[in-house]
C-alpha cells in the first residue's frame, strides 16, 4: 500500500468513525424519546407552562440535537477532512 492509500484509508477510517458516532447519538436519542411516547404519555403531557408540555419541548429537542449533531459533522468535514484530501490530492499530483 502506498503512503497515498494509506493516508486515504486513515482518512476515510476516521470519517466512518465520527459518521458511526453521531449516527449512534441521534438513533439513541430519537428512540430514546419514541419510547417515552410509546411507554411514559402521563410524562409527556406534563405542562411546563401553559401552552408548552414536557412532550412538545423534548420534540423540539430531537429536531434541533439532529441540526446540531449535522453541524458537527460538517465542521468536522471542512476543517479537518476536505483539508486533508487536498493535502494528498496535492501531495499525488507532485508525486510525494
Amino acid at each position: 500500500m502506498t503512503d497515498t492509500q494509506a493516508r486515504l484509508s486513515r482518512l476515510s477510517a476516521a470519517r466512518w468513525r465520527l459518521a458511526v458516532i453521531l449516527t449512534a447519538a441521534m438513533t439513541v436519542i430519537y428512540v430514546g424519546f419514541i419510547l417515552l411516547v410509546a411507554f411514559n404519555k402521563p410524562l409527556l403531557a406534563t405542562v411546563l407552562v401553559p401552552g408548552l408540555s414536557l412532550g412538545i419541548l423534548l420534540g423540539v429537542l430531537v429536531i434541533v440535537s439532529a441540526w446540531v449533531l449535522i453541524m458537527i459533522y460538517v465542521r468536522w468535514t471542512n476543517a479537518n477532512y476536505d483539508a486533508a484530501v487536498a493535502d494528498i490530492h496535492r501531495d499525488h499530483r507532485e508525486g510525494r
